[in-house]
């Protein structure tokens, strides 16, 4: 009682709503004053889900969002004996910078699956491609990993929210747009492979490797492989599939005929064809596949290799 408080807004929310919303909600409630009798100041999170702990204690940069430099200045001090580059700016650009540097990261992906869809029809591998593109240093090879497809809580809400934050500005974001579209596609490319190795659908048992939008998590939230589920079960085929941790989160919101296995080599047994859709290390085992059709969403084998022991296809390479 009698302190000033400094709020911090740590989530991620779409630009102007800090000053559009929040502020306005703490001076309602609180029948108090902005930057008069509390400070706000915003402190955008860049961790990676499953590496949580040591992005905290490990960040490349920390951003601090300000109207007053005392909410700065007190947020500066939460990261004292932290090693990183702090960069102070106004609220609604720090909110900016994050949904800027997900955006990118997404942009990444969707390029370069674009650039695998071209690959694949030429018989080039992408992955060759990337490693000639990401030794230009202005490129770099982060997140030019090809296959089925970005997921997970940030990246397709991030983006979303940019551009539905964008078009009420009157502005049309082409690119982002697109960036949404060729993720959406990707999940389309690989059905219609399926499709033209198998015929009709209807009747097929199908097994999926990996529920969780990545590995060492999980968190199904936009994951690739559950929109993949839902459209094979609309086509009629029997869905078999295992992951380590993200079963019980999929039976939740999955259709009820999927069938959950108790382990990765039941899963690919008697099954038409097997999508990896996770890249958990446990399917690079490649006793599993020997024989068998595969449909690599996440570059789990080695291509050439993987050629030699089974009917084995890449989404992009």
């Amino acid at each position: 009682k009698g302190e000033r408080h400094t709020v911090v807004v740590r989530s991620t929310v779409v630009p102007g709503t800090t000053k559009g919303i929040i502020i306005p909600a703490l001076e309602q409630y609180s029948r108090k004053k902005a930057n008069v009798d509390f400070d706000v100041a915003v402190n955008p999170e860049f961790l990676q889900e499953g590496k949580a702990l040591h992005g905290f204690f490990n960040p490349d940069r920390i951003i601090i969002g300000e109207e007053e430099q005392r909410a700065g200045d007190m947020v500066e001090k939460l990261y004292e004996g932290i090693s990183a580059r702090v960069i102070r700016m106004g609220i609604t650009t720090a909110v900016m910078v994050k949904f800027t540097s997900n955006a990118f990261l997404a942009t990444k992906i969707s390029f370069i699956n674009d650039i695998g869809n071209i690959c694949r029809r030429l018989g080039v591998d992408v992955y060759d491609v990337v490693k000639g593109v990401g030794v230009d240093y202005r490129i770099g090879e982060h997140f030019l990993s090809a296959g089925i497809g970005f997921g997970g809580s940030c990246l397709p809400k991030d983006v979303r929210g940019l551009v539905h934050a964008s078009r009420d500005l009157g502005y049309q974001p082409r690119l982002l747009e697109s960036v949404l579209e060729v993720n959406k596609n990707q999940i389309l490319n690989m059905l219609q492979m399926v499709e033209e190795k198998l015929g009709d659908l209807q009747g097929k048992t199908i097994c999926v490797l990996g529920l969780a939008f990545k590995p060492n998590t999980d968190d199904i939230r936009n994951a690739p492989a559950l929109e993949v589920i839902r459209m094979l079960a609309k086509k009629g085929a029997s869905v078999k599939t295992y992951d380590p941790l993200a079963m019980p989160n999929a039976k939740r919101v999955l259709p009820e005929k999927v069938t959950y296995c108790n382990n990765a080599k039941e899963a690919v047994s008697d099954c038409d064809c097997i999508l990896v859709l996770t890249e958990w290390d446990e399917f690079r085992d490649e006793s599993l596949y020997s024989g068998k059709i595969i449909f690599d969403g996440r570059r789990i084998l080695e291509p050439k290799r993987a050629g030699m022991m089974c009917d084995y296809q890449g989404i992009c390479w």
